[in-house]
């Protein structure tokens, strides 16, 4: 923990360089990604402060719309679409994820009831032709894939898609190697960027 307080102290000691924050923020990306520690957007990106908006769920994980119980997640989405104007969509999975490999595997979840109910959102059981494999990669793809069609289902998102104005992205990032690859429908298969 020492570190990362000694890192904030520094991090405090060069205002100018956020001064311009202070006037509000205009994000182009609204990046969905796993709570995972490994997964670092800005690291990824090499975006800095303002430039992605940032929503992280167990598993990346975009849950059903319903206008009737909102959710944090559906308020960030929105939030992020609507007021931010965001051009652009990323959900990002990667592999060694828990959450898929858990799926995958039918781990008993019944210690950690919140973490099982949470990932009864996933929509599909996320397959794969190797359960066995740690990085969890074609589950992890299919999964990121089932989360984009989720997102489509947001009416802020499906009138944005319909005129234009917001693209969808499919990315899957290996942590082991840290290379990103984006989904393209040309080929049905995640490519190097």
């Amino acid at each position: 923990m020492q570190p990362l307080i000694d890192n904030a102290r520094a991090f405090g000691r060069r205002p100018e360089e956020f001064a311009t924050l202070a006037a509000g923020q205009s994000p182009e990306v609204l990046f969905i990604t796993c709570s995972d520690s490994r997964v670092v957007p800005a690291l990824i990106t090499g975006a800095r402060p303002g430039q992605l908006f940032e929503l992280r769920t167990a598993g990346n994980i975009v849950p059903p719309y319903a206008s009737g119980t909102p959710t944090g997640e559906a308020a960030t989405i929105e939030y992020a679409v609507e007021v931010l104007g965001v051009q652009d969509i990323v959900v990002c999975g990667h592999s060694h994820c828990g959450a898929v490999g858990a799926l995958v595997r039918g781990d008993d979840l019944s210690t950690v009831p919140a973490v099982r109910d949470w990932l009864a959102h996933a929509a599909d059981e996320p397959r794969t032709a190797d359960p066995a494999d740690p990085t969890v990669n074609e589950a992890v793809q299919h999964h990121v894939l089932t989360q984009l069609l989720r997102l489509r289902s947001y009416p802020c998102v499906e009138s944005r898609l319909t005129d234009g104005r917001l693209r969808l992205h499919a990315w899957y990032y290996e942590v082991h190697t840290g290379q990103v690859r984006e989904h393209r429908s040309a080929t049905d298969a995640f490519e190097a960027l």
